[in-house]
């Protein structure tokens, strides 16, 4: 594990370098998660260097004092372009509310970057109210719904699904909470075309979270933006159907070269 010290915390991430020469592709997790979220997208190391990093209050970054929404969502920001800078990456990719941060990343930071990529996420990410109501007061319920089918995973192989609910009680109520209230908020529907960088979105067809016409209104409203399906997958098909997304994101990775 390395670490970037910046605003006056600590921001842990992995690189895994192998013969890959292409510029690094930093990978930015969801609501919940850590870095890694992004384990079997290592073997993309063989194209290009693979970043991935924990958020603050996440895996072993240091957490942060910010409100849910905009604070959180700058905060997150923040940490991925103290990675990007201490690595030198050049691609973003960002699933559910890590999709979200990408966005900002891109809206709103003066950054030169030459592509990212989206999953499990949308321009706007609305929370369903009983979910929030569970993350506030029955997180064994929360946590459940999310690891029910259709959701996290089309079908939980059981070795996955247990690794994911234990990655959530590692990150904790507090911190899951406030990923979802910060997805809840988040809307840029109306600044899409403002993106000048080539866009890939891969998503599940089996996705009830983000479903697949989020993603499909992120490819017609991006200027320069494809979309790759994955059947019978949920939310996180980079841990469902890993060779396929693999595939995907190493071809969009050759395209930018």
């Amino acid at each position: 594990m390395d670490a970037v010290t910046h605003h006056g915390r600590q921001t842990a991430y992995d690189v895994t370098s192998r013969s890959g020469a292409g510029p690094p592709l930093c990978c930015i997790h969801g609501s919940g998660g850590s870095r890694d979220r992004w384990r079997f997208q290592r073997r993309l190391a063989d194209h290009a260097p693979v970043v991935s990093l924990d958020l603050s209050g996440h895996g072993e970054s240091d957490d942060i004092d910010a409100t849910p929404g905009y604070s959180t969502l700058s905060a997150y920001a923040d940490d991925v372009l103290a990675v990007v800078d201490a690595t030198e990456s050049r691609t973003l990719l960002g699933g559910s509310l890590g999709g979200a941060v990408a966005l900002h990343v891109l809206l709103e930071r003066d950054v030169d970057l030459d592509g990212v990529i989206l999953t499990g996420t949308g321009a706007r990410l609305g929370v369903l109210d009983d979910l929030l109501t569970w993350l506030q007061t029955d997180f064994d319920r929360a946590v459940e719904f999310l690891h029910e089918p259709g959701c996290f995973f089309a079908d939980p192989d059981p070795e996955l699904r247990d690794r994911s609910v234990e990655t959530m009680y590692e990150c904790g109520q507090a911190v899951t909470r406030r990923d979802f209230l910060t997805c809840h908020t988040f809307d840029v529907r109306d600044r899409l075309e403002e993106i000048d960088v080539p866009t890939l979105v891969i998503y599940g067809t089996r996705d009830r979270l983000t479903p697949p016409w989020y993603h499909e209104y992120l490819a017609d409203e991006i200027p320069d933006c494809d979309a790759v399906e994955i059947s019978d997958v949920g939310h996180l098909s980079m841990l469902e159907r890993p060779e396929t997304f693999n595939d995907a994101v190493e071809g969009f990775l050759t395209s930018l070269e």
